[in-house]
């Protein structure tokens, strides 16, 4: 079975009136050991998990971090917030955490670096080399909007509402190496596109590719990036569980030889993930089989019947479906974050943001049901164990990992 492990991005807020506030560096000085780190902004905190076996242990590490946060900050008079972005937040050039690298990121991209205030929630699954990894790209990529979808938080930016479920795709989508990863023989030759784009003075080095899906630099593993930050964790274990079913079918099909040839027309994915971050859970998405519009449950519900099989191969079909009809019943974040701002304005979808982070509203918790009550791994014995192991040695730019 492939183990799983998550980051997680969080806006600093002040408590009172919901501000997006630079105060990275204080919350740290309160969280100390391995775990949480830096981002290119100064109101960004991310949290990195440890490894583990299965969904519920999962659950329990991202949770149980989130409550380390919601301690630290509350001291300082601030809130945490799982989202793609914040209702309200201001734009200031180069406030920025002092570090070379990212002062470097701001002089070279500006605005596009200047409005990088978002968070996303990444994924990650083992899986057998580092070679598999980049041929399982592209069959788990047709399925990754549908994923975005049920990550969907970020409907407000500035103050505004835009229109859009995910207006954090948006943003994201605007750096020059985003969006779909494409198709490649292997890991040599993903390598050398790489490194072609770094030739090019495009970016800097490989921690600044991205995709929406890509393999690790450091570990054997695939790294989800396309959803957004969920104020949920049930959300962030629901989509780590449909993720690790794609992989595990993924590297069954290569290890057997049923892969089919890519057709090379990538053009539709990037419409797709356009698609799920306009409608988010509330409108249509693109099927990833016939590649036509679909009422997002329909989509949904095809990739749960479809990844059956490894999803209970995986122990994760109970806990997965449960999760599933879940987030179909009462809607995207975005959805509820705007039913909230309807009824009390901004500072109500802030507050309702703020608690679902801290779990007090996500109506329920992941359990495991009695027949699957498998043991933890001793790397993931308990939450947030040994993630010291797990950390990259090298910063990887805006709402990139530094887990696994």
């Amino acid at each position: 079975m492939q183990r799983i492990g998550a980051e997680e991005e969080f806006h600093l807020l002040d408590a009172e009136s919901g501000l997006l506030v630079p105060r990275a560096r204080a919350a740290l000085a309160l969280l100390p050991g391995p775990g949480f780190t830096r981002e290119l902004h100064r109101s960004v905190v991310e949290s990195n998990s440890g490894v583990h076996d299965t969904l519920e242990g999962l659950y329990a590490d991202l949770a149980a971090s989130r409550r380390r946060l919601d301690a630290a900050v509350s001291s300082l008079g601030l809130a945490a917030a799982a989202a793609g972005t914040v209702p309200l937040a201001c734009v200031a050039h180069g406030d920025v955490t002092p570090e070379p690298r990212y002062r470097h990121m701001t002089d070279e991209y500006r605005q596009v670096a200047d409005e990088q205030l978002i968070c996303s929630a990444q994924v990650h699954v083992d899986v057998p080399d580092r070679d598999t990894a980049v041929r399982a790209m592209c069959l788990v990529a047709p399925w990754l909007p549908p994923l975005l979808a049920l990550s969907a938080s970020s409907p407000f930016w500035l103050g505004t509402d835009t229109g859009y479920a995910s207006w954090r795709t948006m943003l994201w989508q605007r750096w020059p190496t985003a969006g779909p990863a494409g198709c490649h023989r292997d890991a040599a030759e993903y390598d050398a596109t790489i490194e072609e784009l770094v030739r090019s003075g495009v970016i800097t080095d490989a921690g600044m590719v991205y995709y929406d899906v890509r393999p690790s630099a450091h570990q054997d593993t695939l790294e989800l990036r396309i959803c957004d930050a969920c104020p949920r964790a049930e959300t962030v274990v629901l989509i780590a569980g449909l993720f690790r079913a794609l992989v595990q079918e993924a590297c069954v099909r290569l290890a057997r030889r049923e892969a089919p040839a890519c057709d090379g027309h990538h053009e539709w994915l990037r419409a797709a993930a356009w698609r799920a971050a306009r409608s988010g859970l509330e409108g249509p998405l693109v099927d990833p089989v016939t590649r036509r519009a679909v009422p997002a449950r329909a989509a949904l519900h095809g990739m749960l019947a479809r990844l059956r099989p490894a999803l209970e191969a995986c122990g994760d079909w109970e806990t997965v479906l449960e999760l599933l009809d879940r987030a179909l019943s009462e809607g995207s974040a975005a959805h509820r974050l705007r039913r909230a701002a309807e009824d009390g304005g901004l500072s109500a979808a802030v507050r309702l943001m703020v608690a679902d982070t801290r779990g007090a509203g996500s109506g329920g918790r992941v359990s495991r049901p009695p027949e699957r009550a498998t043991p933890e791994s001793s790397s993931a014995a308990r939450p947030g164990s040994e993630r010291g192991e797990h950390v990259e040695a090298q910063e990887a730019g805006p709402g990139t990992p530094t887990a696994r």
